[in-house]
């Protein structure tokens, strides 16, 4: 275990790679548990699968499957190496941080996101990972800050 919980070694057996077509709506799905269970301070009716499918369409995306079942997924919208997307159902093992790296790697080490201001929790996953906080603001009522790396 590291010192945020988490285990130091990869789960056995979970792969990380380019999601395929067929697989996009299942990425939908995982978007939507997740954040229907974390973002309690938004609601619910708000997350969608449209919403991600949509934006799929201009992504790369990414996903950790374990044991035939898909555990997490990244969006990297490459023109601006920015992270759209990550959401994992399976926390605590590793998952998020396996799916951050893939994904940094791919965007050649530089990498922006936003993180809402109320998600605390991924606000200090973020940072542990060696990300920097450079700005804050507000979209349709709901306040962000922005983080890069590299």
């Amino acid at each position: 275990m590291d010192d945020a919980g988490l285990r130091a070694d990869p789960p056995r057996g979970l792969v990380i790679r380019r999601a395929r077509p067929d697989e996009l709506g299942a990425c939908a799905n995982v978007y939507v548990r997740v954040l229907t269970d974390t973002f309690t301070w938004l609601p619910p009716e708000r997350h969608r699968a449209e919403d991600f499918l949509a934006a799929a369409r201009d992504e790369e995306v990414f996903v950790a499957v374990d044991a035939g079942r898909i555990v997490g997924v990244a969006a990297l919208y490459r023109p601006q190496a920015f992270l759209h997307s990550l959401y994992v159902g399976d926390r605590g093992r590793g998952v998020g941080r396996l799916l951050l790296r893939y994904v940094l790697a791919a965007a050649g080490g530089r990498l922006e996101l936003k993180c809402q201001t109320a998600n605390r929790r991924a606000q200090a996953f973020y940072l542990r990972e060696g990300f920097r906080c450079v700005e804050a603001g507000e979209d349709g009522g709901v306040p962000w800050l922005r983080f890069v790396h590299g």
